[in-house]
C-alpha cells in the first residue's frame, strides 16, 4: 500500500521510500544505460539551478534553505571552504543565485504566466502514484489547476525545447503525468539566455512517443530489476542496427 502523503515531503520522495516506486527520472537510466539504474546521481549545476528556479516560484518559504556563496567561481579557495562547512554537494554562487531571480522577475511579470501559475485554486507541489503499465509510478507536480498541470522548464534556447524535450524524456513525463493526474500537463519555459517565455503543448504523438518510452522502461525494469526478475543486470547487452 502506498502513501501518497508521505510524498509530500522532498526527504521521503526522494529518500529511501520514493525510491519504492518509478519515476520519469528513471526512464533515461532504464533506456539508455541500465546498469546504471538505481544508483544515486551526481548533482549537476543545472539541477541546483532548477530547483532554487522552482522554490523561489512555488515555495518561496524554502529559499532560506539554500546556501549562497559570493565568490567567482567553484575553484576558489573559498568556495572550497564553504563546501566543506556544509553537507550538500554543490553550492549556488552568488551571480547563479542573482541569475536566477531575474529569471523569476520575468516569470511573474508576465500576465499570463502569472495568472496560470498562481490561480488562487491551484496547488503546488502534488504528489500522485498510480499504476501504469503494471508498475507503481511517483510524480510531483509543479502546479496543478483545474483543467490542466503547469510544469515549469528552462531552456538554454527556445527553438531547441521541442529537441531537448525528447531528449530529456518529457514525452513520457507528459505521458506519467496524464495518468496520474487526468490531466493534461503544458510546459511553461524560460530561455535562460534571452529570458524569452514559452508555452509547449503535448500533441498526441508526442504522449505516444512517451507512452513507448514508458512501456520499454517497464519491460526492462521487470526484465532485470523487479523480484524475481528473470535475468541479472550483469548479463546486459546492448544491440543495435546501424
Amino acid at each position: 500500500m502506498f502513501d501518497v502523503e508521505k510524498l509530500k515531503d522532498d526527504a521521503h520522495y526522494y529518500g529511501e521510500y520514493g525510491r519504492k516506486y518509478l519515476s520519469n527520472s528513471d526512464i533515461g537510466a532504464l533506456l539508455t544505460r541500465p546498469t546504471e539504474y538505481g544508483k544515486p546521481s551526481e548533482q549537476t549545476k543545472p539541477m541546483l539551478i532548477g530547483s532554487y528556479l522552482h522554490t523561489h516560484i512555488l515555495e518561496p518559504e524554502k529559499v532560506k534553505n539554500f546556501e549562497v556563496v559570493d565568490v567567482a567561481s567553484r575553484n576558489t579557495k573559498a568556495y572550497k571552504e564553504a563546501l566543506a562547512n556544509t553537507t550538500e554537494k554543490m553550492i549556488l554562487l552568488k551571480s547563479e543565485a542573482e541569475e536566477v531571480k531575474s529569471l523569476v522577475k520575468v516569470i511573474k511579470g508576465n500576465l499570463p504566466f502569472y495568472e496560470a501559475i498562481y490561480n488562487e485554486s491551484n496547488q503546488f507541489e502534488v504528489p500522485a502514484v498510480q499504476n501504469i503499465h503494471g508498475e507503481l509510478w511517483k510524480g510531483k507536480a509543479d502546479v496543478v489547476c483545474e483543467d490542466m498541470l503547469i510544469d515549469i522548464k528552462t531552456t538554454s534556447n527556445m527553438k531547441d525545447f521541442k529537441w531537448s524535450a525528447n531528449k530529456y524524456n518529457y514525452d513520457s513525463q507528459c505521458y506519467i503525468y496524464q495518468r496520474l493526474f487526468g490531466k493534461p500537463l503544458v510546459f511553461y519555459v524560460i530561455d535562460k539566455v534571452s529570458h524569452q517565455l514559452g508555452i509547449f503543448h503535448a500533441s498526441q504523438d508526442f504522449l505516444m512517443r512517451g507512452k513507448a518510452k514508458v512501456e520499454e522502461a517497464v519491460e526492462v525494469y521487470q526484465k532485470f530489476f523487479k523480484e524475481g526478475s528473470p535475468e541479472d543486470i550483469e548479463t546486459y547487452l546492448h544491440t543495435e542496427i546501424l
